[in-house]
C-alpha cells in the first residue's frame, strides 16, 4: 500500500521532476507579467495548449498589455477570440481589464481575494496569477491538478460538488511550498497536462507514483468522480443566410448575455417555420432559397441541430427591425467577432463563385417549397 509523502517531500518531487521536465518555453512563460499570466489562465480554461498558443500570441501581438485591452472595442476582442469558444470568457477578459484600468490604474492587485472579486477570475486563476506572476505562495485548483491530487489521495466523488472541492482545496493548500511557488504551480499543471493525463496516464514516469493510492490500487480510471451524466435536451433552427444583391450577407448582432452572446450571427427562425414566407414579410421579396444539409453544433448544456438556408433578396431592405445590423461582405476580412458555425458558413459561401450560386440557387427547389406545393 502506498504511503503518502510529507509536505516538504511532496512539494520537492514535484520540483526535481519541473526542473527536470517542467515545460518553460510556452509563449506566456515568456517576459511573465501579472497581464500575460492571467490572459493566458482565462484562454487555458476548458481548452487545450496547443489551441490556446496562436490565440495568445494574436491577442498580445494586438493587445499587449491590459491598458490597450481596455481601450479596444468589444468587437474586436470577440473577433480575436473567434473559435476559442465559451464566449462569456471573452466578454468578461474586457469587463475585467477595463476594471483593473479603472479601479486599478492599470495594476493587477497581488493577492488572492483583490483578484477573485474581478470579473471572470475565480480563486484558481487568481492563485495562479498570485504565484506565477507575484511568485508568492498561493494555491490552485484547476482540472490538471484535481485529477493529480484526486488520484493520489484517493478522493471520491465529482469535484464540481462543494465537498469534494473543499476537499481537494484543502489538500492543494497543504502541499503548496513557501518557496519557488511559481514552479510549483507550473509543474503541476505540467503533470497533469502531460503525466497524469484523463485516460492512459504514464504513472510509471510519475514523481508521485510512490504515494499515489490511485496507481496502488490501479484505480486510476476511478478519480477524478465523473460528472452525474444528464440528457442534454435537442432544439432545431434555421439560420438564415440572406444576401443582397451586391453579394453581401446580413448578420445581426446577438444580445449580450446568452449563448453566442454580443457576437454577429446570421438571423435565426425555429425549424417549422415557412422560411421563404417569414423572410418576404420581413426582409422583402425572394429571388431564389437554397437549403443546405442540418448539421449539429453541441454546447455544455443543449445540442443545436443547425439547418443553413442561403436566400437572395431581390434587393437590399431599408429598414430591419430593432437589432444592430451589419451587411457583410465574404471576400473581404473583417473584425466581427463571429460565432464559430457562422464563420465557416460564411468562408463556405466566399468559396462558392457568387454568378454559379445564383444559377444554381435560381433553380433549385427546397423542401420547403415542395411542402407549400403540396
Amino acid at each position: 500500500m502506498s504511503t503518502f509523502l510529507s509536505s516538504a517531500s511532496f512539494s520537492s518531487s514535484v520540483l526535481k521532476w519541473f526542473d527536470k521536465h517542467g515545460r518553460k518555453h510556452l509563449p506566456w512563460q515568456q517576459n511573465i507579467s501579472a497581464y500575460r499570466v492571467w490572459l493566458s489562465e482565462i484562454m487555458l480554461q476548458q481548452t487545450q495548449v496547443t489551441t490556446v498558443i496562436p490565440y495568445f500570441e494574436r491577442f498580445t501581438a494586438r493587445f499587449p498589455d491590459v491598458k490597450s485591452l481596455a481601450a479596444a472595442p468589444i468587437d474586436e476582442v470577440l473577433h480575436l477570440w473567434t473559435g476559442l469558444g465559451y464566449y462569456a470568457r471573452a466578454r468578461n477578459l474586457h469587463k475585467c481589464a477595463q476594471t483593473v484600468v479603472a479601479e486599478y490604474d492599470g495594476e493587477f492587485p497581488s493577492t488572492v481575494d483583490a483578484l477573485a472579486d474581478l470579473p471572470g477570475i475565480g480563486r484558481s486563476t487568481a492563485g495562479a496569477i498570485v504565484s506565477i506572476a507575484f511568485q508568492k505562495r498561493a494555491a490552485i485548483l484547476d482540472g490538471n491538478v484535481k485529477r493529480v491530487l484526486a488520484r493520489y489521495h484517493a478522493v471520491e466523488g465529482w469535484p464540481g460538488q462543494l465537498d469534494v472541492a473543499n476537499q481537494l482545496w484543502e489538500i492543494a493548500e497543504t502541499y503548496t511550498p513557501k518557496t519557488r511557488a511559481n514552479h510549483y504551480t507550473q509543474a503541476m499543471m505540467d503533470m497533469g497536462a502531460t503525466l497524469c493525463t484523463r485516460s492512459k496516464p504514464r504513472c510509471t514516469e510519475c514523481p508521485l507514483q510512490g504515494g499515489c493510492v490511485a496507481f496502488a490500487t490501479g484505480k486510476q480510471s476511478q478519480y477524478p468522480g465523473k460528472k452525474p451524466k444528464k440528457i442534454l435536451p435537442e432544439k432545431a433552427v434555421h439560420l438564415l443566410m440572406l444576401r443582397n444583391p451586391a453579394g453581401d450577407l446580413l448578420l445581426q448582432q446577438r444580445a449580450a448575455q446568452g449563448i453566442w452572446g454580443g457576437l454577429w450571427s446570421f438571423p435565426e427562425v425555429a425549424i417549422d417555420t415557412d422560411v421563404h414566407g417569414y423572410v418576404e414579410d420581413h426582409f422583402g421579396k425572394v429571388s431564389a432559397l437554397e437549403e443546405w444539409s442540418s448539421y449539429r453544433h453541441t454546447f455544455s448544456h443543449y445540442h443545436l441541430d443547425i439547418t443553413p438556408v442561403l436566400v437572395q433578396l431581390a434587393k437590399t431592405p431599408n429598414a430591419i427591425g430593432e437589432a444592430a445590423v451589419h451587411w457583410f461582405n465574404p471576400h473581404q476580412p473583417s473584425e466581427l467577432g463571429l460565432a464559430a458555425p457562422v464563420k465557416k458558413l460564411l468562408e463556405k459561401i466566399a468559396q462558392l463563385d457568387p454568378r454559379a450560386s445564383a444559377t444554381k440557387m435560381a433553380t433549385s427547389v427546397t423542401k420547403s417549397e415542395r411542402k407549400k406545393r403540396k
